[in-house]
């Protein structure tokens, strides 16, 4: 069917950390967008991000799927520990992560801006 694109989210977002859509994606591919980027993110129990996100440029959702998941805010921390729960936090608002639990996450950011992708670990 043209215009349409249909995938599963677990071997999709393999080939891109997690990520299903977003400015990352090939020209001319459904998933490809500069508005909006989608994760979905699956997390080992005590899994953190490899290090905060400074001078954010964008504004994020993120829906708690399963598990039980923290963010670090420098204000304090929000744990999501009930399938539903989210947060969204705006521009300038730096942040990290850990998965307190194996945690499956959905995070939604706008708009889609390379250069924040962490450099993978050893």
């Amino acid at each position: 069917m043209d215009g349409v694109y249909v995938g599963k989210a677990g071997p999709d977002a393999a080939a891109d950390r997690g990520w299903l859509l977003g400015h990352f994606k090939p020209a001319g591919d459904l998933r490809h967008s500069d508005e909006v980027e989608i994760k979905w993110g699956v997390h080992q129990k005590g899994e953190r991000r490899g290090e905060w996100t400074e001078g954010e440029r964008r504004t994020a959702l993120l829906v708690l799927i399963s598990g039980r998941f923290r963010l670090e805010f420098p204000e304090g921390d929000v744990v999501l520990s009930e399938q539903g729960d989210y947060v969204v936090w705006g521009r300038g608002v730096d942040h990290s992560w850990q998965a307190e639990e194996e945690s499956i996450v959905m995070t939604v950011r706008w708009p889609s801006i390379p250069g924040y992708a962490v450099p993978a670990g050893p």
